[in-house]
């Protein structure tokens, strides 16, 4: 299955109920994932430009944007970011494939 990591980050509200009402995010983040029939392979938070990082486990890009979308829509978070990962061997194979195409430059 696909490998997706995402970034959030809380909204100053959201960090308010949580001062108030400390809540591990970690067991929502799993029960989403696990509706789509997927895995959470790790939840972080950290300091810089995102509060937070989650690594998915996902059957495919549509389970894991509804995934994204069900959160996103919630309001919790003023940001959301998902990437999808790549193993090294689908890396090798579209570099192979990359080489097959006649790539050619804007007015040449």
């Amino acid at each position: 299955m696909p490998l997706y990591l995402s970034r959030f980050s809380y909204t100053p509200e959201t960090w308010g109920r949580l001062i108030n009402n400390p809540e591990d995010r970690r067991k929502a983040a799993q029960a989403y994932i696990e509706s789509v029939g997927g895995k959470l392979h790790g939840f972080w938070y950290a300091f810089g430009s995102h509060d937070g990082y989650n690594l998915w486990e996902a059957p495919d890009n549509v389970s894991m944007a509804a995934v994204a979308l069900a959160i996103s829509g919630g309001g919790a978070l003023s940001t959301f970011e998902t990437t999808v990962l790549m193993s090294v061997e689908e890396t090798m194979e579209a570099l192979q494939k990359a080489g097959e195409i006649r790539y050619r430059p804007p007015g040449s």
